[in-house]
């Protein structure tokens, strides 16, 4: 692993200003940005020739290529030109599942929400062309900022971590808050059986990513369908929100951008919380996606899940949140088959990360911790 850092960069992504992911970052430079990896390689002539004319003050002549490392899904490069840094995203190359690795959807969702309160990198193009570098593709800017993998926050006070964690509260209650419609996005998904659609949907791909068995997904698949709650509530759903997918401010406890829309859709925004605020079940310290269970939250100043709770259901008029435990089971549900995927992509050489392989593996605790929810 990567020594702690106070702020680390992992795998970045947008802006001529700033970006990125499911690990951290500070200013894109050091470990995270790499030679492009061989099997990720791009037509770097072809791709220059389709940016000259589309991107601001862009040089075919004086380009550079490299990639972030640490991504677990779509290849994120990082464009320099003239003076100016942009992100690359891409679908993987080779076979892919049906409606994965949607490049697409994270631009419509990015340009959409440009004028609302959440906060997002400029988007500069998509290219659903895929005889220009293999695959779709699109460029946002860079946006510079901390992107914070290790939950602990260490190197800030706890004030700043309070802070910090209320800020990270505050812009998934803004997105819940969306006018999906006024922001053209209501085509992105449907409006109703959310839960039950997502339940099956997941259950299919783990079905079709299985390469070992875990008891605890057999319950439950078994288990989610026959007690989904009556509230039907939709809002815009980012399907991946954590501290690890938005970039702070360098100095401040204000996020700049959230990142990796890929699974975005219009959906139940209870899912998209208890997802949110899944780091208070998963264990400290693991290397695939580490959490805050087992440590004294009020010696480091992180704001409690019930007070986390608490301050969502204010932003967003709940008088509190029914089935509490469901909404969490389902998350980690839906992380477990996603991790699933994962693995089974390290293990078949078509993952974006060598990482891939280590993460995938907390398949099987991620079902456990679900079932535990609600055993």
């Amino acid at each position: 692993m990567t020594p702690a850092l106070p702020f680390r960069h992992v795998r970045p992504r947008l802006s001529a200003s700033t970006t990125e992911p499911p690990e951290i970052l500070r200013h894109m430079s050091g470990p995270n940005l790499v030679p492009v990896r061989e099997a990720h390689r791009l037509d770097e002539a072809a791709l220059s020739a389709y940016l000259a004319d589309r991107l601001p003050d862009f040089d075919p002549a004086d380009l550079e290529i490299l990639q972030f490392e640490g991504g677990q899904s779509n290849p994120t490069y990082m464009l320099k030109s003239a003076g100016r840094r942009y992100v690359l995203r891409k679908k993987p190359p080779g076979k892919l599942l049906p409606s994965a690795h949607m490049v697409e959807r994270e631009y419509r969702f990015i340009a959409g929400l440009a004028d609302t309160d959440v906060p997002v990198a400029p988007a500069r193009l998509l290219c659903e062309d895929a005889d220009i570098i293999g695959t779709a593709f699109y460029v946002m800017d860079y946006v510079e900022g901390r992107v914070l993998t290790d939950p602990t926050l260490p190197g800030l006070g706890s004030d700043e971590r309070r802070a910090t964690y209320d800020e990270l509260n505050r812009v998934m209650a803004a997105l819940h808050s969306v006018d999906f419609t006024a922001a053209g996005l209501a085509d992105m998904g449907k409006a109703t059986d959310y839960m039950a659609r997502q339940i099956g949907r997941w259950s299919k791909q783990y079905e079709a990513t299985k390469t070992h068995e875990i008891p605890a997904m057999d319950q439950l698949i078994a288990w989610l369908p026959a007690n989904i709650p009556a509230d039907d509530s939709v809002s815009i759903a980012h399907g991946d929100y954590r501290i690890a997918n938005v970039i702070y401010h360098p100095t401040e406890p204000k996020i700049l951008a959230v990142l990796d829309w890929e699974l975005a859709t219009i959906g139940h925004p209870l899912a998209d919380f208890a997802y949110n605020a899944m780091f208070y079940s998963l264990p400290a310290g693991d290397e695939g996606f580490p959490g805050l269970g087992g440590i004294d939250l009020g010696s480091i100043g992180v704001p409690t899940e019930d007070e986390y709770v608490a301050a969502y259901c204010r932003r967003t008029g709940r008088d509190g949140i029914d089935n509490w435990p469901f909404y969490k089971a389902f998350a980690m549900f839906r992380l477990a088959a996603i991790l699933q995927g994962v693995y089974h992509r390290g293990i078949t050489g078509n993952a974006s990360s060598e990482r891939a392989k280590v993460v995938g593996a907390r398949a099987s605790l991620l079902a456990e911790l679900g079932w535990q929810q609600v055993s």
